[in-house]
């Protein structure tokens, strides 16, 4: 067996993801910094995209192979 990359990239983007949706939960109130994005909150959104990609390649990661 190989090394399975699928597990360092989860975690990287589980993390990331993770970061980037709390800051986006933390400045959610601050209507000016979002005016650029149509008003969308783009590091909640793309932060828990990320979030949910690192927790699917994990769990793709745990699945036994055969």
């Amino acid at each position: 067996m190989g090394m399975d990359i699928k597990l360092p990239i989860g975690l990287m983007f589980g993390l990331l993801g993770l970061l980037l949706a709390g800051f986006g939960i933390f400045t959610y109130s601050d209507a000016g910094m979002y005016e650029r994005s149509l008003g969308l909150n783009i590091n909640l959104i793309l932060g828990s995209m990320m979030l949910v990609f690192g927790v699917l390649m994990i769990a793709f990661s745990r699945k036994k192979a055969g």
